[in-house]
């Protein structure tokens, strides 16, 4: 029994440091879930009995684990909630409905300035309701320096932003957000539109294994033309296209979080190909940061009144 002692203190450790958050699935971290099911089975005697057996989730047509119980979060877990959207790519019909309809999933409402962007001090009233900002950069420079101190400031605050670029030249104010946040930027177009599975290696094409945003993902459609992420030491790899170059990395460091993609294709185009709804569901879910903000994101009857130790939001500029 002593030989096993420094394993049971190892996994009561792992247990105890791994947040239990009622707005997240049983899923959540799992690329490939699995589900419990009851099933009959005939014993020995010729008797039968249900039994609790454990096996991998259904699959959709993809490869990936079926349903929404497989996502990151519950339905309705951040019902209250904005996800504001600096939306200057606006063409080929691209109008955030199908973005909307997966986040409303979620309980997230949606709040967009389409085209150009608002008042430095109107966008600072917007973030107010906001629990995170998605910026979708066209080929214009449209943020000044004000702007960028705005949402900076917003960051800053622990609230997450994700930035969205795609092939050269749609990623102006992707990389102005992208240096002045992440000390990063994209650049390029190459040609993607491939569905890639799970890394088998740190420096190969694929998703990232185990973390929050790639849960329930085992495949994962890239975009059309993609542009490439400067790769530094503050971000950590999410996805690598089937070129190998990087298109998607995060950010998440003290209390503050971030996603910066070259793909925004992928929100309109080829929609319903491998993964992008529960992507885009996963990614709102964990930009929430319900870590830091605790029962201040969440919807009333998930929170957990005897945990202290979540930050509440700090007072937004």
């Amino acid at each position: 029994m002593r030989a096993f002692r420094p394993l049971l203190c190892c996994l009561a450790f792992v247990l105890a440091a791994t947040p239990a958050l009622a707005q997240y699935t049983s899923a959540a971290g799992s690329n490939a879930p699995m589900e419990r099911v009851r099933q009959e089975v005939t014993r020995d005697d010729g008797t039968r009995e249900v039994r609790e057996v454990v096996r991998p989730a259904a699959r959709d047509g993809w490869g990936n684990a079926r349903g929404n119980q497989n996502d990151l979060a519950v339905d309705g877990a951040f019902d209250g909630q904005t996800v504001a959207v600096l939306h200057f790519y606006a063409s080929e019909g691209f109008d955030f409905a199908l973005p909307k309809a997966a986040l409303k999933e979620k309980g997230f409402s949606v709040y967009r300035w389409v085209n150009n962007a608002p008042s430095p001090k109107e966008l600072r009233k917007g973030l107010q309701k906001a629990c995170q900002l998605w910026i979708i950069a066209d080929a214009t420079r449209h943020l000044t320096p004000e702007h960028v101190t705005v949402i900076k400031e917003f960051f800053d605050a622990g609230h997450g932003v994700y930035i969205w670029g795609d092939n050269e030249p749609y990623y102006a104010d992707a990389n102005v957000v992208g240096e002045a946040l992440l000390g990063t930027s994209m650049q390029g177009n190459i040609i993607g539109d491939k569905t890639v599975g799970l890394q088998k290696d740190a420096a190969g094409p694929g998703l990232l294994r185990r973390h929050l945003l790639t849960t329930g993902l085992e495949y994962l459609y890239e975009g059309i033309t993609i542009a490439t992420i400067q790769p530094n030491q503050q971000l950590t790899p999410l996805l690598h296209g089937s070129a190998g170059n990087l298109v998607a990395a995060f950010y998440d460091k003290g209390g503050k979080r971030a996603i910066f993609d070259g793909g925004f294709t992928r929100l309109y185009n080829k929609w319903d190909t491998a993964g992008t709804a529960r992507y885009v569901k996963n990614a709102a879910a964990w930009l929430t940061n319900v870590e830091r903000f605790g029962d201040a994101v969440v919807r009333a009857d998930l929170r957990n009144t005897s945990d202290t130790s979540a930050q509440k939001p700090a007072p937004k500029q």
